[in-house]
């Protein structure tokens, strides 16, 4: 059997069930200000901690929707490691994404992932489709939920 069929099968069997949950970081400050810079995205919600506590409901700054997006590589790392004969994996994209609670700078957040959907796509690629739930440390209402494609490269 391949690795890409192994992968498959193994897979197939964890089709519903929770594959991995991510260590916690921190979203800080000095995080979403160079978010801010990178992406040319500085609302003042975002970069101006004095201003956001005095005119939001927040408390303070919160980070780019964006931002929170940004770290599930992050999560992902934690969570997929390479499978054997597996070479590389690839962002495929999402096909549902919603924000649904602000991330206050300082806020630690972690990824937990559901495996939905597995399909081979050809001899070396397998599209896995989990859905990645970001949480906040002490919310019950999660930062996002998005359905996530990644793609299992594999070796010829």
């Amino acid at each position: 059997m391949s690795a890409l069929e192994t992968a498959f099968s193994s897979a197939e069997a964890r089709l519903g069930t929770e594959v991995g949950v991510s260590n916690w970081i921190t979203v800080d400050q000095p995080m979403i200000d160079q978010f801010a810079e990178t992406t040319f995205d500085t609302q003042w919600i975002h970069v101006d901690p004095e201003r956001a506590a005095a005119e939001t409901p927040f408390g303070g700054t919160i980070a780019h929707g964006f931002l929170t997006l940004s770290l599930a590589s992050r999560f992902a790392y934690d969570c997929f490691p390479m499978l054997p004969g597996q070479v590389m994996g690839i962002n495929y994209g999402m096909n549902k994404l919603r924000f649904l609670m602000p991330v206050r700078a300082g806020a630690r957040l972690r990824g937990r992932f559901t495996l939905q959907k597995v399909t081979k796509r050809s001899a070396t690629d397998l599209l896995r489709e989990n859905l990645l739930t970001i949480e906040i440390e002490g919310e019950k209402t999660p930062a996002l939920v998005a359905e996530w494609l990644g793609l299992a490269i594999f070796e010829d």
